[in-house]
C-alpha cells in the first residue's frame, strides 16, 4: 500500500509543522526551507499549497480561526447574571488555550513582531471579553461616576492582561511557581478578585460558573 499522502493530507501536514515552528520561533525566526525539511518535502513542493510564508502563515491563523469558542452558548449554560457569563466565558477561553498553549505563543511572538495579520486576528479573539466586560459594566456602574468611562475602559483591559498572565503562568513557564494551585483554581480566583476590583463583591459564584476541571 503506498505511503503517499493526498493533497489535503499534505497540507495538513505542513500546517501543522508550520504552526509549532512559528509558536516556537515567531514569523521572522522561521524559514520555509525550515518547514519543508519538518515535512521532508521541497520547498517546490510546500510552494504548491502556499504561495508564501505569509500565506501559510495565515492559513495557520484561519486553522486556530474554526476553533473560536462559542460565547453565545456558554451565557446561555453558565447564567445571564454579568458575573456568571464571565466567568463561564473564561473557563472556555482557558481550555481552549491549555489544550493548544501554540495559540498563546503565536500571539506573544505577535505582538513583538508586529505583523498586521495576527495582530488583527489576537485583538478579536479577545474582543469577545473587553465588549462583554464594557456591556457590563456600562449597564451595572452609576452614570454618574466620576471617570465612568475611563474606568470602564480600564476593567476591560485590566481583566484581559489578568488572563493572559494566568496562561503564561500555567501553559508556558518550565517552571510553575503555583504548581499547588490548578489552571482552573486559579481562573476562578481571577473571576473573583476581578468583580470584587469592580464593586461587584460575591463571595462564590452560582453552581453553574464555578470553574472545574
Amino acid at each position: 500500500m503506498s505511503n503517499r499522502l493526498s493533497g489535503p493530507e499534505r497540507r495538513e501536514t505542513i500546517l501543522s509543522a508550520a504552526q509549532g515552528l512559528f509558536a516556537r520561533k515567531g514569523f521572522h525566526g522561521v524559514s520555509i526551507d525550515e518547514i519543508a525539511r519538518a515535512v521532508n518535502v521541497s520547498p517546490a513542493i510546500l510552494y504548491r499549497h502556499f504561495d508564501s510564508k505569509q500565506a501559510l502563515y495565515e492559513a495557520v491563523l484561519e486553522k486556530f480561526s474554526g476553533q473560536r469558542q462559542s460565547y453565545v452558548d456558554t451565557i446561555v449554560n453558565h447564567g445571564t447574571r454579568f458575573e456568571d457569563a464571565l466567568a463561564g466565558m473564561t473557563q472556555v477561553y482557558i481550555k481552549n488555550i491549555a489544550q493548544n498553549p501554540d495559540i498563546l505563543r503565536i500571539e506573544l511572538h505577535s505582538l513583538l513582531e508586529g505583523n498586521p495579520a495576527t495582530h488583527a486576528f489576537f485583538q478579536n479573539r479577545w474582543k469577545s471579553f473587553t465588549d462583554y466586560i464594557e456591556f457590563g459594566l456600562n449597564e451595572y456602574l452609576p452614570y454618574d461616576l466620576p471617570d465612568r468611562e475611563k474606568i470602564i475602559l480600564s476593567a476591560g483591559l485590566m481583566f484581559q492582561g489578568m488572563v493572559r498572565e494566568v496562561l503564561i503562568q500555567k501553559c508556558l513557564q518550565p517552571q510553575d511557581r503555583l504548581i499547588d494551585l490548578s489552571l482552573h483554581e486559579l481562573s476562578h480566583e481571577l473571576v473573583n478578585l476581578f468583580l470584587h476590583s469592580i464593586g461587584i463583591n460575591k463571595t462564590q459564584l452560582s453552581r453553574k460558573a464555578t470553574i472545574s476541571d
